[in-house]
């Protein structure tokens, strides 16, 4: 069963998200979209796909990833360049162009879901500074098949959170 560990706007945070990463020895991806503050080489971002944010300056990080796992094709980016705490129609047309199922997101510090036609959108909210809620949060996306793929949102502590979960069904994108 693959999964994807989805983080974002730790902002200088380096034990939590060794921490993380230790806690999900078992993932096949890892995902920061952006607002690390940290250098690019750093050992808490080793391993992971990295989309730069607003508060990232490191000429090395590149604004947007695109990232392979089984059959699902995933867009990780910041969102500022997406508009994305008004709207998610720009990510959308970015998602449909790189043929990404998913769309990943940090920028807004709201931990959330939704999918839109064929695409999910998911914002791991953050891990330091959370908006709307005042648990810092990290998301997993696991799945057997793109008909059944469960997304569930984690406190920092690592702890599930019964109210941030969502299982819908995705297509794969030729």
């Amino acid at each position: 069963m693959p999964k994807v560990l989805i983080l974002s706007d730790t902002h200088g945070l380096t034990d939590e998200v060794l921490e993380i990463k230790e806690r999900h020895l078992d993932v096949d991806a890892r995902i920061h979209c952006g607002d690390s503050e940290l250098a690019y080489g750093s050992k808490e971002l080793e391993g992971f796909h990295y989309a730069k944010g607003n508060c990232d300056f490191e000429s090395e990080m590149e604004n947007e990833q695109v990232v392979r796992v089984g059959e699902l094709t995933i867009l990780a980016t910041h969102g500022h360049l997406f508009q994305v705490k008004s709207t998610l129609m720009p990510l959308s047309y970015k998602a449909e162009e790189v043929g990404a199922q998913v769309a990943c997101f940090g920028h807004s510090h709201i931990a959330g879901a939704e999918k839109v036609k064929d695409t999910l959108f998911i914002n791991p909210g953050s891990a330091r500074l959370p908006r709307d809620r005042e648990e810092p949060t990290y998301a997993i996306l696991e799945w057997e098949t793109l008909d059944e793929v469960h997304l569930q949102f984690y406190h920092v502590n690592g702890e599930p959170m019964d109210d941030l979960q969502l299982t819908t069904a995705l297509t794969a994108k030729k």
